[in-house]
């Protein structure tokens, strides 16, 4: 069976659930891919027309509200201990330096750390725990909680769901040769800048491991 074949014989609820719970999870603290999931559930929805986007935003919004909401309470509840316990189980994501630096956005923007905490992979893992260990104000994180997950849960639907509308129309007018000549100059142009950020990168690193000229 055709890929695309497949992907129109799975229910419609099936992707309204998965896309909730795992932005539902990722808000609550546990490091999932939610914003890929969201984006890739947007644009499917924008092919087929049994995925009602309005839903989908909808099942999104809720499922970011819910997570962090359950997020702050755990937070509040296991406190510092928590944050350790997460640390030793999840260093690449809960590592000492990332706490400090999640810390560090809570104690200067306060509650628009949650509002903003939406838009950045880190701090919507750690937005709800957080703010539970650091004792916000529940009223002024559900505010910043609801507000935030309305926006970016629904903003990004609506975004991703015409942009795929709009690359299909565009697709159908040109041919399969000027399609792959479009992917070749996307790849070539990734891969010079990459090379140029990893050259950068290198050059700096060197610099700061230079020995220093000792005083005469």
């Amino acid at each position: 069976m055709h890929v695309q074949e497949w992907l129109e014989t799975v229910p419609a609820v099936s992707i309204y659930t998965l896309v909730g719970l795992v932005i539902g999870l990722e808000s609550l603290g546990i490091p999932l891919p939610g914003e890929i999931i969201l984006v890739s559930a947007a644009l499917l929805s924008s092919q087929h027309e049994g995925i009602n986007p309005v839903i989908l935003g909808v099942c999104a919004t809720l499922g970011a509200i819910i997570g962090d909401s359950i997020g702050y309470a755990i937070g509040r509840k296991g406190g510092r201990p928590l944050l350790a316990w997460l640390g030793a189980k999840f260093p690449r994501h809960f590592g000492e330096a990332h706490v400090a630096t999640a810390e560090r956005s809570f104690q200067k923007w306060g509650m628009w750390a949650v509002f903003f905490g939406r838009f950045i992979a880190l701090l919507r893992i750690f937005a709800g725990p957080l703010a539970g260990v650091l004792r916000m104000p529940y009223w002024k994180f559900l505010i910043a909680n609801v507000l935030g997950g309305i926006i970016w849960a629904g903003g990004t639907t609506a975004v991703i769901y015409y942009v795929g509308v709009v690359a299909e129309s565009w697709l159908k007018r040109f041919s399969w040769l000027g399609l792959v000549a479009a992917v070749l100059v996307g790849l070539a142009s990734m891969l010079i800048v990459r090379r140029k950020a990893k050259r950068t990168a290198t050059e700096h690193a060197t610099a700061e491991t230079e020995p220093v000229p000792a005083a005469e």
